[in-house]
């Protein structure tokens, strides 16, 4: 009896640990490493429930700091969540904008460029949704965590046009975004993955 007692307890322990990963893994943290005049810093934010992240694999591979992805990586760009971080070069995040909605009407003159809604808080962003005329949208939001951090970065997904979960899917966008949070790392972190250049 005493031994099915420590069996049950070990059971429950166990699948403590498993509730406290699942939560755990739902935190997106991405670091990088201090480079010249940009410092190291932290991106934070919440992964949707039922969706995977990943920076150091199929990110690294397509030259992204992350993706979040629902299901099996397919490699296709298709409702797949994309962060991507850069040295500031430009003078504002207006003209972070303006560049990539010109460069993109540049290559889809029949397209469109929309606002795209959002609110953070704690970092300023702004959000463009393109509808292509290849029947593809894509949202972007840009990010400035402002001139001290060397910094812009931008979340970005593209969807099909007639996506029956468009509306859900831009929601879980929306809400990846303005739950981004910025910070300088005091130290470099030991798992830092350096900013894509």
């Amino acid at each position: 009896m005493k031994l099915l007692g420590w069996m049950l307890a070990l059971l429950f322990l166990s699948a403590g640990v498993h509730a406290t990963d699942a939560s755990q893994d739902k935190a997106v943290v991405i670091h990088g490493k201090a480079d010249r005049d940009v410092p190291g810093w932290t991106i934070k934010t919440m992964a949707p429930d039922g969706w995977t992240q990943d920076c150091c694999i199929y990110a690294h591979a397509i030259g992204v700091n992350e993706v979040l992805y629902k299901g099996d990586w397919t490699g296709d760009p298709e409702r797949v969540m994309v962060l991507n971080v850069w040295p500031a070069k430009m003078s504002s995040l207006e003209a972070e904008v303006q560049d990539d909605r010109h460069n993109y009407l540049n290559r889809d003159p029949a397209g469109k460029a929309g606002v795209f809604e959002l609110h953070n808080s704690a970092v300023a962003c702004r959000g463009v949704l393109y509808e292509g005329t290849d029947h593809k949208d894509d949202v972007v939001a840009f990010c400035d965590p402002g001139l001290a951090s060397g910094i812009r970065f931008s979340w970005s997904m593209t969807l099909a046009h007639d996506d029956h979960d468009r509306d859900a899917l831009l929601a879980l966008f929306r809400q990846v975004v303005e739950q981004t949070r910025y910070a300088v790392e005091q130290a470099d972190h030991p798992g830092a993955a350096k900013a894509a250049h």
